[in-house]
């Protein structure tokens, strides 16, 4: 189960959410991992938000007195069998943060939005336009810099050709495209089923790197997330967006999120390489590393454009960064490119952070969310933790 984990777990201050049943209480519980133990600390900070908000969020981590219930490498495998899930089973490691996202932010995946414009949504015009669109543009979109001066020429040169977006505009434009991407409370977690709509028929997964921001617009961790996107609906419009992207389980961040510290940084971030492996029960496999490295813009930027004078967040945010993937592999079809199938099992890792596993349903088939930010807080009133 080491795989699932950071390499260097024992080093590694992770924090997270799981599901407890006990004789005395039933509920979700906020949960610290040190030297690959996991620690209840519930009892001092009833929330990840609350915990976020701590002036030196690693060190309060670090010290604080929690409950001892396992070790990580056995609750993690446990959520794999059966009865795994019966006295503990992992959540998202988030609760009452809003949850935002941040599109185009890779050359890859812009190419693509504006492939899936063009198409329509029909997946068996997209070869074709993928030639045309990149034949169209003529540059490397890697080494443009939004809203630079050269963004500016390429945009009017773009225009004058008829090839402008609205993707294009938030790709190199100065503003980036930011968007809710589910609710608070409604996010699944670590080896749980990611939801698709029964009406999409061309759809994939979006790995990406998440962002733990408290309620002071100040990132304090990281972790993993799949912002599992419709192909077909937002690329009829991308006034669809909302439908696209929000639906039961349409969002799944984990498995755990790992602090700030003197070993794990932002430039970690910065640095990190991504894999996604999707693996079908068709016997197709879908296997390949990307670098975050060839982001657009920088990650505080990302922040600073979601927080600020503009916009202020409470209780915190959790912020996807954007995807570098738009996986075009044929599946069903030469050149019919890749879309899901129901159970595929979507792994997205990186060294510092672990893995990230779900399985692939309709989000009409999955649990319900019937637990939400009422449900929580009468939850941890009964409990006595409030």
């Amino acid at each position: 189960m080491n795989s699932f984990l950071p390499e260097d777990i024992n080093d590694a201050l992770l924090v997270g959410r799981v599901w407890r049943k006990t004789a005395t209480f039933e509920g979700p519980c906020v949960i610290v991992i040190r030297d690959g133990e996991v620690l209840d600390i519930t009892a001092t900070v009833p929330t990840t938000a609350d915990l976020f908000d701590m002036p030196d969020v690693a060190c309060f981590a670090r010290r604080c007195v929690g409950e001892p219930i396992g070790d990580v490498r056995d609750i993690v495998k446990a959520q794999f069998s059966d009865a795994g899930g019966a006295t503990l089973k992992m959540l998202a490691p988030c609760d009452v943060q809003a949850i935002k996202a941040c599109g185009v932010t890779f050359a890859v995946s812009l190419i693509e939005r504006v492939i899936e414009e063009q198409a329509g949504g029909d997946p068996s015009r997209a070869e074709e336009i993928r030639r045309t669109v990149r034949e169209a543009l003529g540059s490397d979109l890697a080494r443009i810099v939004p809203g630079s001066d050269g963004a500016l020429r390429l945009k009017a040169a773009l225009q004058r050709r008829g090839a402008w977006s609205q993707y294009m505009e938030v790709g190199i434009g100065p503003d980036a495209e930011v968007f809710t991407k589910s609710q608070p409370m409604s996010s699944v977690g670590f080896a749980d089923e990611v939801g698709l709509l029964p009406s999409s028929k061309w759809n994939n997964p979006e790995p990406e790197i998440v962002l733990a921001v408290n309620s002071g617009g100040v990132p304090v961790g990281a972790t993993l997330g799949n912002d599992v996107n419709l192909r077909d609906i937002e690329g009829r419009s991308a006034l669809l967006l909302g439908k696209c992207k929000d639906n039961n389980a349409s969002c799944a961040i984990g498995p755990f999120i790992r602090l700030f510290d003197d070993g794990f940084t932002m430039d970690s971030v910065r640095g990190a390489s991504v894999r996604l492996l999707v693996e079908g029960e068709d016997g197709f496999v879908l296997d390949a590393v990307s670098r975050m490295s060839e982001i657009s813009r920088d990650p505080t930027e990302l922040v600073r454009q979601v927080w600020g004078e503009h916009h202020q967040y409470p209780d915190g945010f959790m912020l996807f960064l954007g995807t570098m993937f738009s996986p075009v592999k044929d599946r069903d079809a030469v050149g019919a490119g890749f879309t899901h199938h129901l159970g595929d099992r979507v792994t997205i890792s990186t060294p510092a952070l672990g893995a990230l596993v779900n399985f692939v349903s309709l989000c009409t088939k999955t649990s319900p969310w019937n637990f939400g930010v009422r449900s929580l807080y009468r939850n941890l009133s009964c409990r006595g933790v409030l």
